[in-house]
């Protein structure tokens, strides 16, 4: 047999039969997520036809998008439309069989931090949901991607989906990250290298020193914003990390199957002499501190750089794209990035609000106060990540600084609850898209690493971490 590629493996595993020449097969799916807000039509359309769900053991139904986030959890949703996606999700769960960790769950949280943090998601399995950040599950060693509302009604009634194979990108990451430094900068300047669209039609593969160093929450990070290069599959070969991860989870295996589990598991990586489509490689060592300027993800630039002049682009297009970008942000190309004021900081999101995300911008923030004019927000990824941070003494921290320490999900992410800023508003987020309206109408994002965001809350502007002083 030739050597095959671990998403070869996944894929060719996971495959019931080709459907033709052109790499369509009917593709079996182990688990999905479901989110109040992409599910409603699946589910009218299920209903519609008479359909049950085929096997509704594998899904995971989750209230994290449209919920408020106030210190005091409520079910009360702040909108009506927010009531009827809720209303209708508790519906459909219980008329359909599936579990459902409703917004006074204890183990409520955004989907892609609970469905790892609950042991929900395993090494070689095949997660499709209708969020384009399911790519985060790859870091476990399992291969997740997003699909459409269409779709989820055919994996529910099906327990499959037509799917297409991809092409094979391998993105090797070798050296030791600066102080300072986190996975969030290693995938933010991937992305500013390839561009937006730089991965479409690929799925992913992460390799190297720097990544087999990092930790399995850090990983999650670079298979998050993966999708913010085009790519629909992310995933890393899991190792003794991702094992001792999991080990203990609430929902993963026990005794003698997890034993065997832990066999099978060890076999996931790619072959050697396995070819890759494409291959990229990064020096971590020559990373600095990323954050973006304009409007997409690939609009970034290291802290220590000016914002760029659309006029030193040679493609028409591009230089269109940067003009309307500088507009939006009202930046002024020679600005120093470090220089840029900021009114809000924000960290959370499925990207960066697990434990560590959280300890990092303690240790930043630790006896420092926001400055004056910055309103400052915290939002764990889940009720128990909460909790734990509580229990670390890390909550304190933030208030005792002036954050607004806050109840979990996705929140000022997306601007689909009652956590929006203003026109004009402008913020640092932990958060994976900066795109216009993002996080409110109007409103200038961003992104940048947890630390990244806790300095420049405490100074008031855009800051390069590794120059903000000692951390613990």
């Amino acid at each position: 047999m030739n050597p095959r590629t671990l998403y070869d493996k996944h894929i060719d595993s996971h495959t019931v039969c080709r459907l033709d020449d052109q790499g369509h097969v009917l593709l079996y799916i182990d688990r999905q997520v479901i989110n109040e807000y992409t599910s409603p039509q699946a589910f009218s359309g299920l209903r519609a036809a008479g359909r049950k769900v085929w096997r509704p053991g594998t899904a995971l139904a989750v209230v994290d998008h449209v919920n408020p986030t106030t210190p005091q959890r409520v079910a009360a949703m702040p909108d009506a439309g927010g009531a009827r996606q809720v209303a209708y999700l508790a519906e459909n769960c219980r008329d359909f069989g599936i579990e459902l960790l409703d917004i006074l769950d204890k183990r409520q949280g955004i989907e892609h931090v609970i469905a790892p943090e609950q042991g929900f998601i395993l090494p070689g399995m095949v997660i499709a949901a209708g969020d384009s950040h399911t790519t985060t599950y790859g870091a476990l060693g399992a291969f997740g991607f997003g699909i459409g509302t269409s779709e989820i009604e055919h994996l529910l009634a099906s327990q499959t989906l037509v799917y297409k194979r991809l092409k094979s990108l391998r993105v090797t990451v070798d050296g030791e990250l600066a102080p300072g430094l986190t996975s969030k900068d290693v995938i933010m300047a991937l992305i500013g290298r390839i561009g937006a669209s730089g991965a479409t039609g690929y799925a992913i593969e992460f390799c190297g020193s720097t990544i087999d160093a990092l930790s399995v929450e850090a990983r999650m990070t670079i298979c998050n914003m993966a999708v913010e290069a085009g790519a629909r599959g992310a995933f890393m070969a899991p190792d003794e990390k991702v094992f001792a991860y999991l080990n203990g989870k609430p929902r993963a295996p026990q005794g003698v199957l997890w034993a065997r589990g832990v066999e099978k598991w060890r076999e996931l990586r790619s072959d050697p002499g396995a070819v890759f489509d494409r291959e990229i490689h990064l020096d971590a060592s020559l990373l600095e501190p990323m954050v973006t300027w304009g409007t997409s993800p690939d609009q970034a630039a290291p802290i220590g750089a000016q914002v760029p002049d659309p006029q030193r682009i040679d493609d028409p297009i591009l230089r269109q794209d940067m003009r309307r970008a500088l507009q939006y942000m009202g930046l002024e190309a020679g600005m120093a990035l470090c220089d840029i004021v900021i009114s809000h900081a924000f960290i959370g999101s499925c990207t960066n609000a697990r434990i560590e995300d959280l300890r990092d911008a303690a240790n930043v923030v630790r006896g420092r106060r926001v400055a004056g004019h910055v309103r400052a927000m915290i939002v764990p990824g889940s009720s128990e990540v909460r909790a734990q941070a509580e229990a670390e003494g890390l909550a304190q921290i933030f208030i005792d600084a002036g954050f607004e320490w806050r109840q979990s999900g996705c929140s000022m992410c997306l601007a689909m609850n009652d956590d929006v800023l203003a026109p004009g508003d402008r913020c640092a987020s932990s958060t994976n898209r900066n795109f216009e309206g993002r996080q409110g109408a109007g409103a200038r994002t961003h992104l940048m690493s947890p630390a990244m965001v806790a300095a420049a809350a405490i100074n008031g502007h855009l800051t390069d971490i590794r120059h903000f002083g000692e951390r613990s």
